[in-house]
């Protein structure tokens, strides 16, 4: 018999296998993004204190776009790279979630690029 996979359980082992070898200084925090079918979040998070510096979703006020998409993905991406670097972080550790490096995840890292961030 031919069973479904789990798609949520998939992902969510993909990402604890990436963390294992991503964590994120103070001097080099982590980028982690996780999207929903209705919303795309980025934090900027120092791992080593355990404490989220930056963060930045498409619940915000400064973000036009209210939907998970591309054109979100960008706006997210270049207002979390803003507030970075108001708190002088410039390089960062990509941690894409265990989400594959296209469509929605690679529009918020080059928009993050473009405003910025170093990774």
């Amino acid at each position: 018999m031919i069973t479904k996979t789990n798609r949520k359980f998939e992902r969510e082992r993909r990402h604890k296998r990436v963390r294992t070898k991503i964590s994120g200084t103070t001097e080099c925090p982590r980028l982690c993004i996780y999207r929903s079918n209705s919303n795309i979040y980025a934090q900027v998070i120092d791992d080593t204190k355990g404490v989220t510096l930056v963060s930045a979703s498409t619940l915000d006020k400064n973000v036009k776009t209210k939907k998970s998409n591309k054109e979100a993905a960008k706006e997210v991406g270049t207002l979390v790279a803003k507030r970075a670097l108001e708190k002088n972080i410039k390089t960062v550790v990509y941690d894409r979630g265990g989400y594959v490096y296209h469509g929605i995840v690679k529009e918020l890292a080059e928009a993050a690029r473009e405003a910025g961030l170093e990774f």
